[in-house]
């Protein structure tokens, strides 16, 4: 079986939440630096749902998604798959 490896969801929610919670009470005082991270806010909400609809997508098609938590996993999973 085939696999793709993604980023863990757990990195999007993580960042969206240091932006909202921390990021904008400061940005909030200077309106182009809040639209910027609006708009920030915003692109990272459409890649966790581009990344969902992926996952969906794979799961339909028999692809094993393995959620990643940083790259030394991404290098494990490889060279074991090598070493095989």
């Amino acid at each position: 079986m085939d696999r793709i490896n993604l980023p863990s969801l757990v990195h999007y929610e993580l960042t969206l939440q240091v932006l909202e919670r921390q990021t904008m009470t400061i940005a909030d005082r200077d309106p182009i630096v809040r639209e910027r991270v609006q708009q920030l806010i915003v692109t990272l909400r459409k890649a966790l749902s581009q990344q969902k609809l992926l996952e969906d997508i794979c799961n339909n098609r028999h692809i094993e998604v393995e959620h990643v938590w940083g790259l030394n996993s991404v290098l494990s999973n490889t060279e074991a798959v090598t070493r095989d």
